[in-house]
Parts: C-alpha cells; sequence; structure tokens
C-alpha cells in the first residue's frame, strides 16, 4: 500500500510547525514542504536585530536547516519550489520549481501555510534602495546596502511595531531616521498614552514621526543619488527607504482553489485549521483567526500564533484532533529603552464589538524607587454590565513585556476586575512594586465602575 501524503505549502513558523507535528503523530507518512524561498525554519521576529547589528550573523537566527529536516526528520524540503495552483479535485499542486520544469505534486493532505506579503503596494517601491524587512533574504540585502552605501538618512513608512523596531535599529547604526505613519497616533491599537509614551522615546533619540502622512510614491533623485519620498505633506529626501505597511494574508491560491475566506480577507478555517474544502488545512499568516474577547474573527499575524496554529494543523493532517481555540491578541515590542504591550481590546475595539467598555489609566514604577524604578503607564479596559476585564496595555522600562502575561491569563479566564484584586503577584524589591499596576488598576477600574 503506497503510504499517505501531506503536502504542506511554505515554511518558516507555521508551515515547518505543521510539517514536524505531522512527522511526530506519524512516523509513516511521507511528507513534501514546498517552499519558494530558500529559508525554511528561521527567527523572523529577530530580523530587526539583525539589521541593527546587535544579531551579527544571520546564521544565529536561522533555526532549523533544511537538511535538518531532511534528514533528523524525514521531511522533503524543497526549496525554491513556487506553488502557483491547487486542484482540489484532483488533490494536486502545482508548483514552479526555480530553473526546472514546472511540477505536479499529488496530496492525500494538504496544509497551505503561504504567510503574509507587505500590506501596501507604492509606486516606485523597486527602485533601488528601497526595501522590507519582511523576510530573512530581505533583510541581508537591506542590511548589505546599509554597510556598503553607508546612507545617512532613512524614511520608514510605516508606524506599527516593526516600522518602530526598525527606527530604533536603523537610528543604533548612526542614522537620521524619519517615520512616516497614516494614522492619528503611532501603534495601532494602543491607548493614547501608550503612544504619548513612544513617541517621547523616539525623540529623545532623534527619530522623527510624522503622523497623518501618508506615503504615495517614491522617486528617484535627480542623478540617481538617493530617493524622494512622496507623501501627503510632501517629499523626503532618503539615502534609504524601508516599507513597514503592515501585513496582508497571501491568500491567491486559497481563492482560486474555491477555498472560502473569512470576513478579514484572510482564509476562514475552524478551530481543527481545516478550511471550506474536504483534506485542506490552513495555518499562519494566511489564516483569520478567532478573538476570544470579542469573539469575532481577526486577522493578527504574530509568530507566536502561526507556530501554535501549525502544530494544531499538522497533528489533524496526520489523523489526530487537535484544536486551536483563539487567541487574546498579546503582543509586545521595545523601542530603545521602552517596552511596550498589549493584550485584549483597545477601548475603541471593545466598543466597535459590542460592549460597553470604560478604562482607567494608572501610573506606577517598574520595581522599588529606591532600587531605581522608572515609571510606567498601564491602561485597563472593562465591560461596564458585567464588570469582565477586555484588555489590559502598559509601557515602561522593564519587565512590561512578562507583566502583560498575567493579564493575558487573566482573559483567557474570562476574569472580571473584583476576581483580580486578590491576585497572588510575584513580589521583590528588584523586580516590582509591592502593588503590581494591574492590581493598582483593577483597585481604580472597581471604584470607577461602582461609583458611576
Amino acid at each position: 500500500m503506497p503510504r499517505e501524503k501531506l503536502v504542506v505549502i511554505g515554511g518558516v513558523a507555521a508551515g515547518m510547525s505543521a510539517a514536524s507535528r505531522a512527522r511526530s503523530r506519524n512516523p509513516e507518512l511521507e511528507i513534501v514542504v514546498l517552499e519558494k524561498g530558500q529559508d525554511v525554519s528561521y527567527g523572523a521576529c529577530g530580523l530587526p536585530f539583525y539589521l541593527s547589528g546587535e544579531v551579527r550573523d544571520w546564521n544565529d537566527l536561522v533555526v532549523y536547516t533544511p537538511t535538518f529536516f531532511r534528514e533528523k526528520r524525514n521531511i522533503d524540503v524543497r526549496l525554491g519550489h513556487e506553488a502557483v495552483e491547487i486542484e482540489p479535485g484532483r488533490k494536486t499542486v502545482h508548483a514552479l520549481a526555480r530553473g526546472l520544469a514546472p511540477v505536479a505534486v499529488p496530496y492525500d493532505k494538504l496544509v497551505i501555510a503561504a504567510g503574509g506579503a507587505p500590506a501596501e503596494s507604492i509606486p516606485g517601491e523597486n527602485l533601488p534602495g528601497v526595501f522590507t524587512c519582511h523576510d530573512l533574504a530581505g533583510t541581508i540585502r537591506l542590511r548589505a546596502f546599509l554597510d556598503r552605501q553607508q546612507p545617512q538618512r532613512a524614511v520608514i513608512v510605516g508606524s506599527g511595531y516593526i516600522g518602530l523596531e526598525c527606527a530604533d535599529a536603523l537610528s543604533r547604526r548612526g542614522m537620521e531616521v524619519l517615520v512616516l505613519g497614516r494614522g492619528e497616533s503611532i501603534l495601532e491599537g494602543f491607548e493614547p498614552e501608550m503612544g504619548e509614551r513612544v513617541e517621547v522615546e523616539l525623540k529623545g533619540h532623534g527619530v522623527r514621526v510624522e503622523k497623518k502622512c501618508a506615503a504615495d510614491s517614491i522617486s528617484a533623485a535627480s542623478g540617481g543619488d538617493g530617493l524622494h519620498v512622496h507623501h501627503s505633506g510632501g517629499s523626503e529626501a532618503a539615502g534609504v527607504a524601508l516599507l513597514a505597511t503592515g501585513t496582508a494574508p497571501q491568500i491567491s491560491l486559497a481563492e482560486s482553489a474555491g477555498i472560502t475566506l473569512g470576513k478579514t480577507g484572510a482564509i476562514a478555517v475552524d478551530d481543527r485549521m481545516h478550511t471550506s474544502v474536504n483534506s485542506i488545512y490552513a495555518a499562519g499568516d494566511c489564516v483569520e483567526t478567532r478573538h476570544l474577547v470579542s469573539g469575532h474573527p481577526v486577522y493578527f499575524p504574530l509568530g507566536t500564533t502561526a507556530n501554535k496554529q501549525g502544530r494544531v494543523a499538522g497533528e489533524n493532517a496526520a489523523g489526530g484532533n487537535a484544536r486551536f481555540e483563539g487567541i487574546v491578541g498579546t503582543l509586545a515590542t521595545k523601542v530603545f529603552g521602552l517596552e511596550i504591550a498589549k493584550t485584549g481590546l483597545s477601548l475603541a475595539e471593545a466598543r466597535a464589538s459590542g460592549f460597553d467598555p470604560d478604562s482607567v489609566t494608572i501610573h506606577s514604577y517598574s520595581r522599588a524607587k529606591y532600587l531605581g524604578g522608572g515609571s510606567l503607564v498601564a491602561a485597563l479596559i472593562w465591560d461596564r454590565a458585567s464588570e469582565r476585564l477586555l484588555g489590559f496595555q502598559m509601557a515602561g522600562d522593564s519587565g512590561i513585556a512578562k507583566r502583560i502575561d498575567s493579564a493575558a491569563v487573566a482573559l483567557h479566564a474570562r476574569m472580571r476586575i473584583p476576581d483580580m484584586l486578590h491576585l497572588d503577584l510575584s513580589y521583590a524589591p528588584p523586580f516590582a512594586s509591592v502593588w503590581e499596576a494591574l492590581l493598582i488598576a483593577a483597585g481604580e477600574a472597581l471604584k470607577k465602575s461602582r461609583h458611576t
């Protein structure tokens, strides 16, 4: 009897997690991974730190090589193979193999892990000196350009967390940096107090930020020396331009195969990561997922989510019955010396999700003041009627990224504000103040709730 065959489209977080989990579940399964690039397993979230030089060698970002997967896990990784069509009726994937003839790869089960792509296209994005920090190969090219050309001025299009991490990275290289953001605030989804702290931190390190300033095109400077980034307020000269406009799901393969897309525009999947087409699963930055606070589908492309979804898709494609319930939207980032983190819904997101929300903002310290504790700001969002926690955000000098995890657990547990008042959180002077910010915020929220 021929072995059952699993084909995975795409590597990196979701794809290789799916392939690896399927191998653990079924040692006899034939597994083929079609990856259009030359890298299948690397720490994508570390790319800005390679850009800055904090990670010296890009090889340090590589988690596993294709050879490891072939020899240690018996997974047939085919680099330079771009999937261009899925025929569900014939259970076949058609791929273009670089330098070879087109190939048809049959499957019994299929996992689509096509990932995401830069969200916006801007005229002039293909000019020399214009880059993204979206994947390993592109970031290697960008750093090589910076090392070779030594540009003095950078314009970053986009003020999300990737754009700000790259602003940090380029500033550390001694460059003058301008960030262009299209919105009224930077870091969409954060409360104004968090954005204000980030802006102060950027300004303190010489990074200029222009809000409500959408870039619309890029052109080469006269004589070919440098670039001009054109935007709603004029034009900015740059030695290098970096596009950090967010991520959009790669859905063309799925859409042409008749797979249903969700309300967000990404691939719709159930909690087993199964699509609308029999025997086809999907995971990672190409799919939408359920937000456990709002109950609505969201597009939230993060490596942590992609790895979890990939494991579930691989388990089920190999005959298991795993489930991925959803997310509460936890993320953290760092800009120079400032850590920023959020989980759950912002006030605006909660209102848009049908809640009647309220919020409090408190100020505290990252650790005992006599040990040099820096100030932190935190915002807590809850539902007035039920007193249920809806979201929590923080910004401060240290410990923020892990503090947010307590609130994430509370969201998973659907805790109410009164339930949080006496949480037994850790304390020691080098790590925290005796009253943790989450507890202070919960106390303030309850007082406000009971007196309105």
